[in-house]
């Protein structure tokens, strides 16, 4: 697995110090590889990608309103 340096705020270091002592994680390698892989997906997931680009498609639900609802989201 290829090893990757990076410098955090002391903040995070001490928010991943604490969720290792409090046992969600074994060490702050699987802590930080665990946090940085869930933020990766979270990132994917939450905006539009090259293939689905609102402004390409004309499909952007903000001419709409939520799909066609003025001030309410539809699950």
């Amino acid at each position: 697995m290829p090893k990757v340096e990076i410098t955090i705020p002391e903040h995070l270091e001490m928010q991943i110090a604490q969720m290792v002592e409090r046992g969600e994680f074994v060490n702050r390698e699987e802590a930080i590889e665990d946090l940085l892989s869930t933020g990766i997906k979270a990132y994917k997931t939450s905006g539009p990608t090259d293939e689905e680009d609102p402004a390409a498609t004309g499909s952007g639900l903000e001419d709409d309103g939520m799909m066609g609802h003025d001030d309410e989201y539809v699950f």
